[in-house]
């Protein structure tokens, strides 16, 4: 568990996060259907507990109106879209974010995946801050891995979820699924306080494709960050788009 005082600025510790990504690393790049980790408890009680508290409700000005956004792939998703509307969320929230953004951080990854020279987005592009309503979902897909506005290529996304007392029922689990969409290989609950890291590319699918049961005073919330790199991975497709991906009743890995 990774260390927080209250009265000060959150930072992250580097001796922490490196001892975690060398226990991590190798589970990490062996992941199947492609390089991952989940890590539960990641925050400090009190830091996770305060950013839940912080958490924008769903009629926040902050976010976009989901109805004037893509209705067929992520219908009932509430984003930011852009770092410029954070400044009506709390600064606790701000403060996370930032340190998501920071050194120690960004090393860790670099450590954990592999991939070096990673870099943050301060802008938030597509990322910051998601909640998804009930009855809303995400479709399978791959993400857009071309930030033009930077001159980026994405290769990391990192996910962290704000979600107390998660019920099964309620649905909202994170799939990956294979390189050829067939099959789900692996589902992952959007619990309170975990972290789930994972590299990103035209082959990485993930979403949760089935709508959320839960009862509409619950919401699923999270934090999104993703991380790029100033040059792409040689004989990689890289392009601006989201690939989505019509999973139907496909079929769950046992």
């Amino acid at each position: 568990m990774l260390r927080f005082w209250r009265k000060k600025p959150f930072v992250f510790q580097v001796g922490s996060l490196q001892s975690l990504a060398e226990d991590l690393r190798s589970e990490y790049r062996r992941a199947i259907p492609f390089p991952h980790v989940v890590v539960d408890d990641f925050l400090d009680a009190k830091t996770a507990n305060m950013l839940l508290k912080v958490f924008p409700g769903p009629d926040s000005p902050v976010w976009f109106d989901w109805r004037d956004r893509d209705r067929q792939h992520q219908p009932k998703k509430q984003g930011i879209g852009h770092a410029k509307r954070l400044g009506g969320v709390s600064p606790w929230l701000q403060n996370i974010l930032g340190a998501f953004n920071s050194y120690p951080f960004l090393h860790f990854l670099e450590k954990l995946t592999g991939i070096g020279k990673l870099l943050p987005d301060p802008y938030f592009h597509g990322g910051g801050i998601h909640q998804i309503l009930s009855g809303g979902k995400l479709d399978v897909h791959t993400d857009f891995n071309e930030l033009s506005k930077l001159d980026l290529f994405r290769r990391v996304n990192v996910f962290l979820y704000l979600n107390k007392n998660w019920l099964p029922e309620y649905g909202g689990g994170l799939e990956f699924w294979d390189a050829e969409v067939r099959e789900c290989k692996k589902r992952i609950a959007p619990v309170f306080n975990r972290i789930v890291i994972f590299n990103t590319d035209k082959s990485s699918f993930h979403g949760h494709p089935s709508p959320l049961n839960t009862p509409e005073r619950i919401t699923r919330k999270s934090i999104a960050l993703y991380y790029y790199t100033a040059k792409p991975t040689p004989h990689h497709r890289y392009d601006q788009q989201t690939n989505w991906r019509d999973v139907g009743g496909g079929a769950v890995a046992g």
